[in-house]
Order: C-alpha cells, then sequence, then structure tokens
C-alpha cells in the first residue's frame, strides 16, 4: 500500500515519483505524514534557536535549502532539492534558481536601505518564497519558518504567530491565511501582516 494523501484547499499535490522518495515507509496516510513533518519542523525551530545566523548568511540559496534539508530531510529523499516538475503553483521549474536570487537580494537591499519595516520584510520575503514554490513539498511551511528565522535570527524580534492554528489542516486560520496570501498577490500585504501577528 503506498502513500495516500487527501489534499486540501491550497496544497500541491505530490507527483508519483516525489512519493516514492518517502524515506519512512511505516507512513501511509496524510495524517501520519503530517505527525512526522510537524517532528522535523520543530526540531528544525531548536536548530535555529540554537544556531548564531547573521542575516546575510540566511538570505542565501544554502540556507534556503539548508532550512528545507532540516525540516524535512529525515522524511523525503529530496529534502533541499529543487523541484523539477512544475505544479499548480510556483515559477516553471527551470526559473526557480534566479527567482530565488532575486527575492534574497532584494531582502538584503530592503533590510540595508530600511525599505520596509522588519516585519514586513520577512512577511514579504515568506509571500515571495512560496510564490516561488521552490520544493516539491513543504512551502507553505517552509516559508513561514524562513520569516521566522529573519524575524528571531536576523531582526532580534519574536517568530510570527501565524493566527495560532495549524495552517495544514482545513479551518478558520487557514482560510484567512489562504485570503491574507490573496490580499498580497495585489500587493497588500497589511492582512498577512497582522495575519502572522495574531
Amino acid at each position: 500500500m503506498g502513500l495516500k494523501i487527501d489534499y486540501i484547499e491550497g496544497q500541491t499535490p505530490l507527483d508519483e515519483d516525489e512519493k516514492e522518495g518517502l524515506l519512512v515507509p511505516q507512513i501511509s496516510t496524510r495524517g501520519e505524514l503530517d505527525e512526522f513533518e510537524q517532528l522535523g519542523i520543530e526540531q528544525s525551530i531548536i536548530w535555529l534557536k540554537n544556531s548564531r545566523l547573521s542575516l546575510e548568511k540566511m538570505l542565501t540559496q544554502d540556507f534556503v535549502k539548508d532550512l528545507h534539508f532540516h525540516m524535512f530531510g529525515n522524511i523525503w529523499s529530496w529534502a533541499c532539492e529543487f523541484r523539477r516538475t512544475n505544479k499548480n503553483i510556483g515559477v516553471d521549474k527551470y526559473e526557480i534558481p534566479i527567482e530565488l536570487k532575486i527575492l534574497l537580494d532584494d531582502n538584503l537591499y530592503w533590510v540595508k536601505n530600511k525599505t520596509f519595516s522588519e516585519i514586513e520584510i520577512a512577511i514579504r520575503a515568506s509571500y515571495r518564497m512560496v510564490a516561488i514554490h521552490p520544493f516539491a513539498n513543504g512551502n507553505g511551511r517552509h516559508s513561514r519558518l524562513f520569516a521566522d528565522a529573519l524575524m528571531s535570527n536576523g531582526f532580534g524580534l519574536p517568530y510570527f504567530t501565524w493566527g495560532r492554528g495549524n495552517l495544514s489542516k482545513s479551518g478558520e486560520s487557514r482560510t484567512v491565511y489562504l485570503s491574507a496570501l490573496r490580499s498580497a498577490d495585489n500587493q497588500d500585504f497589511r492582512p498577512l501582516i497582522q495575519f502572522g501577528q495574531s
């Protein structure tokens, strides 16, 4: 029996070959997968809190990949590798490295020139990261933890609360989050900033 995943609104389906990258054969349902992935995320938060990462170090492709590996490297063989297929969201697979470099360079520019508040810089980074969708799985969670890393390790501010809900499950928090992302699509970042701090 293979991995059976029931997707909810806003989640990107995995291709069959991506599912074959599962490193834990005991996982067979979405619920079991969520539990294992949540454990990896919690371990990543500990890693971040114990790391002395400069903002310049975090605004690199290496850090983006390292963070994804720390989150999902015990679960997926392709963790930290850019996706090899196009999805229902994100840039073309061949444009990922270019778009990611533009995002990271923009963020460094915003920080150095105080273009936006630190909170808005982190929110914009998260939004652009998920819009690029560099990985086969975990992009939303990765983009939010990336923003949290900028907040904590880069700016010395607390992590975002992200609505205090489980955004991997259907519910009010996820609905508000997806609505805030749609507002950001139209360059209105206020709902996403408010959600990140609610």
